[in-house]
């Protein structure tokens, strides 16, 4: 059996699944202040009376480095940064500990002008008087060579708890990106350690000895051990927990929008053929523009617990959610609330009568009944749900398309089908499919099928290869590899080099050897020519382990589908 945990904004949903389809399933609610504590009583509610040798692995999937990013509650973090020629680094300052440093590496890998060691030791004097102790190292182009973060590493790890360098977290070369893909990974880290030690001693005490991974942004997981050099993974990883819920049932020949409507936004994605799109530079987070590989997610702040009010004496939905419903104690009218006057939901828990009274005023002012009022509030959240998933598709078609798979270029979106999912899908459903043009089914369990979907998601990473005859190497900077290679590698050898090394770093990551799907990503090589001649081949290879379904996912969603 798998345990599968997300945590929402409302609720944290958790289900143990297995050859029996969905075991169990609970849902225990969020306190934002206690994160840790809402994670650690799902797992102790889902195993109770479960023999600890029955369990197989654990997924997580959390939103507190979200939050904190979100929240602007960062640790704070240095940064050593080195450019050389070009932009000004300073142009991408992630805040006060910032540090822009001598020493050179040009776009090729060589080394133009050398670190200066000294003043790498004051900077590091300087933060570690100032309290710092996690720190980002960052050199322009140190995906094509990494001597210099290295040889920085080695000067300030006397100083510093944990140092991250930006090519191991990422082998892309936008260095804008990287700067800030790095400078999250270790403003994160505190508490994502944290986090990690908490649910690793939990587990302990109950004498679950246990697998554990996280499910990342792009739909993928990794294992939590592995996660604390890559803390940044985790984030956004709420949006990708709905997408792979859906995977599996979705049409395998239409386009499909995938809707979670929670107690606090509804995140949307889009599926080609069950297959999800990718955001291809990476996650676009508040003020940050990272490298974070993630699936193509969009949320708006509409919601079962949005608040409703009157403005300018039109109604308003959200995008702020105050508290619970009124029918639960809450201290303002919300959907839900509309839910129970409507008489879409009997939950013994609610009481309908507070919600006739929160929504009375509202009905009062719009010159209408309480259900005709409720009526209303719950056609405009479905109208503003539709509203933002046609943009959503418009944006989508303004840029390339990129999925976990291709490129589909010049392809457009025209999904006419939504599948629905997240505690009240069900009552939206009907209603949104009568007021628009999509067909829309909910997705089966719906209430915890992201949950669902973290438990099924399998182990991805990839890796980028490059390999200079000329200069008679190959590395992958990201991996910390390199070897040197004679005048006639070819692509065809690079291929079978980086396919080891992506098995290498997935089985390290926490990949099951049934669940390796490969796929290239980018496949480049270029001649390099002087004086007429050819010197060498320049030649680059991006590989990934494609995100999806572990490999006996049918067998446990055929039987969840037919509960």
């Amino acid at each position: 059996m798998i345990i599968g945990l997300d945590v929402g904004g409302t609720h944290t949903d958790i289900v143990l699944v297995g050859e029996n389809g969905l075991e169990r399933k609970i849902k225990v609610p969020t306190d934002t202040a206690a994160l840790f504590q809402t994670v650690l009583t799902g797992i102790e509610k889902i195993t109770e009376n479960i023999p600890s040798e029955k369990i197989r692995h654990a997924v997580l999937s959390t939103t507190l480095t979200t939050n904190a990013i979100v929240q602007n509650k960062l640790s704070p973090v240095g940064m050593i940064v080195s450019a050389g020629p070009g932009i000004n680094p300073a142009f991408f300052r992630t805040g006060e500990h910032y540090f822009n440093v001598s020493g050179t590496i040009d776009h090729s890998g060589r080394e133009i002008a050398a670190i200066n060691r000294k003043e790498i030791e004051e900077i590091a004097d300087r933060l570690k008087s100032a309290g710092i102790r996690h720190v980002g190292v960052v050199g322009k182009f140190s995906a094509r060579n990494p001597d210099h973060e290295i040889a920085i590493e080695k000067i300030i790890a006397p100083y510093f708890d944990k140092i991250f360098l930006g090519h191991r977290i990422s082998g892309h070369l936008n260095f804008p990106r990287r700067i800030a893909t790095t400078f999250l990974n270790a403003a994160v880290y505190p508490i994502h350690k944290e986090f990690f030690e908490a649910v690793k001693s939990t587990l302990t005490q109950k004498g679950i000895s246990i697998p554990i991974y996280i499910l990342k942004a792009d739909g993928g997981t990794m294992a939590f051990d592995a996660s604390i050099d890559y803390p940044g993974q985790s984030v956004l990883s709420g949006p990708s927990a709905s997408v792979m819920g859906s995977v599996a049932f979705a049409p395998a020949d239409r386009e499909t929008i995938v809707m979670d409507i929670g107690g606090t936004t509804t995140d949307m994605a889009v599926l080609i053929n069950q297959v999800p799109l990718l955001s291809p530079s990476g996650i676009e987070i508040g003020e940050y523009k990272t490298l974070i590989r993630a699936l193509h997610s969009h949320s708006i702040g509409i919601g079962g617990d949005s608040a409703v009010r009157m403005e300018k004496e039109a109604l308003k939905i959200g995008p702020d959610r105050v508290g619970s419903a009124m029918a639960y104690g809450g201290p303002v009218p919300t959907p839900t609330d509309a839910l129970f006057v409507l008489g879409k939901t009997d939950d013994p828990a609610g009481d309908k009568t507070k919600s006739i009274e929160g929504l009375a005023p509202i009905a009062k002012q719009l010159g209408l009944t309480v259900e005709e009022a409720a009526f209303e509030i719950f056609d405009l959240a479905c109208q503003d749900i539709l509203t933002a998933a046609r943009e959503m598709v418009e944006r989508i078609n303004s840029k390339p398309v990129y999925t976990i798979k291709e490129v589909l270029t010049g392809y457009k979106l025209k999904p006419r089908h939504v599948m629905v999912l997240g505690g009240p899908a069900a009552y939206f459903a009907d209603h949104m499919e009568q007021i628009s043009e999509f067909t829309v089914q909910t997705v089966p369990q719906w209430s915890v099928a992201n949950a669902i979907g973290t438990a099924l998601s399998r182990t991805t990473c990839e890796i980028t290869l490059f390999a200079d005859t000329q200069k008679g190497v190959a590395m992958a900077p990201g991996e910390s590899f390199s070897q040197p290679v004679g005048p006639n590698f070819t692509r065809k050898d690079a291929l079978e080099l980086g396919y080891e090394l992506l098995r290498q770093k997935a089985l390290q990551t926490g990949a099951n050897l049934d669940d390796l799907e490969p796929d290239i990503l980018e496949d480049l090589e270029f001649n390099m020519v002087r004086g007429f001649r050819l010197t060498g081949k320049n030649i680059r290879i991006k590989l990934q382990i494609k995100p999806g379904l572990i490999h006996q996912y049918k067998m446990i969603t055929d039987k969840i589908a037919a509960m």
